[in-house]
Parts: C-alpha cells; structure tokens; sequence
C-alpha cells in the first residue's frame, strides 16, 4: 500500500497481462494435443485476484483492491425488499379500497347534496336569463317540434293507437299499411323475381299484353 496509487495500479496492470498471456499459451498447449492446463493447472493467484461484478476478466490484487473508486466496485448493493405474493396484496382489497364506503361516515352525501342544489339553481337561473334576454330582443321562443296536439293529429290523418289501460301508445302522421298490403306486395315482388330469371322474353311480352287487356 506504501507503493503509491499509480504504482499499484501499474503493477495490477502487468499482473492482468501476464495472466492472459499465460491463458493463451495455455489455450494454445491445449491445440496442439498437450494437457489441458486451464483445468488441470493451479489457480492460487487467479483466486488470490478478486473481479468486479458484471467486468470478468480483469482481476484486482492486494492493495489495489483498496484503491479510491475500486473499494465502492465491490460494495455490495442492498438487497431489494421482498415481493408481496398475490394473496397478500389482495389482503388488502375490500369494499373501501374501491370507494364502495365513502359515504357510511354520513360527510359526503350532505355535500353532494348541497352541491347539487347548487349547479341546479345556477342552470336555472342561467336559463332565465337567457330566455328574459330572447324576450328582450323580440325572439320567439323555440317551439318544439316533437309535440303532438289533439287537434293536428285529427287534421293530418294521424292514427293513434292505444293500449288496454288506455294510455296512449302511438302516433303515426303518414298511411301505415296493414300486414295483408304488406304480404300482397312481397307476394307480387316475387313473382316478379321469379318472371324475371324463368320466363323468356316472349312469355313477358305476353303477359305486359296480357295485363294491358285486363287493365292491370
């Protein structure tokens, strides 16, 4: 330690180059048929070396291993807490964790309460205002079109049907055909289909004749 630090690190720094020069001649004993040394050889200085996590290969020795900003290298880092499993998060989950009981301790009801009063009356008052401003100006005010009056529904040939406790059901203001003119028609629109992808063109001529003799 007494060497200095840049004379550590250049001696740690010939050290690691000895030890990977060793490992190629060993590597290159092994290829050309001889012992195996990097399994078979000793490992005292390569254990005598301490590696930084996550950097294999390159070995601190002595007191280097001691040197500023190598020390903080080989500090273990905390363990992290310990993971809840699924049945202890859900311990936790009630009726209160979703919001169900906010209101069994008798506070936010009033509130609401009150604060729906109060957007009420501001709407209100708002409409109010606007209308009185539309009076003011000498703007009508909108009819509303949806409504049915007795009298028009007379006049314009509606139908009103109702119901066995006599309330009123439907309002039609155009002609609604019945089931039978309904049937009629699919009736004759096949029989069209039909004529049309059977019969030649004589056999339609014929029967054009045929409905213009019977004025149909």
């Amino acid at each position: 330690a007494g060497l200095g630090e840049f004379r550590i690190r250049d001696l740690n720094d010939e050290i690691n180059k000895l030890l990977r020069e060793k490992g190629h001649w060993e590597y290159r004993i092994k290829e050309l048929g001889g012992p195996d040394y990097a399994r078979i050889g000793p490992k005292m200085l390569d254990h005598e070396g301490k590696e930084v996590p996550g950097n294999r290969g390159y070995k601190y020795f002595g007191a280097a291993k001691d040197l500023p900003g190598v020390r903080e290298l080989f500090e273990k880092e905390p363990l992290p807490p310990p993971r809840k499993t699924r049945a202890e998060l859900m311990k936790d989950i009630d009726a209160e964790y979703y919001g169900y009981r906010d209101e069994d301790d008798g506070i936010l009801e009033p509130l609401e309460q009150e604060h729906e009063k109060k957007v009420i009356a501001e709407a209100v008052e708002k409409w109010k205002m606007e209308r009185e401003a539309r009076l003011a100006r000498g703007e009508e005010e909108e009819e509303d079109i949806y409504a049915v009056h007795e009298e028009e529904s007379d006049e314009e040939g509606g139908k009103e049907r109702e119901g066995e406790d006599g309330q009123q059901k439907f309002i039609a203001h155009v002609p609604v055909p019945t089931q039978q003119e309904i049937e009629e028609a699919l009736v004759r629109r096949k029989k069209m289909e039909l004529l049309q992808k059977y019969a030649s063109e004589t056999l339609l001529a014929q029967s054009e004749e045929a409905k213009t003799l019977m004025g149909l």
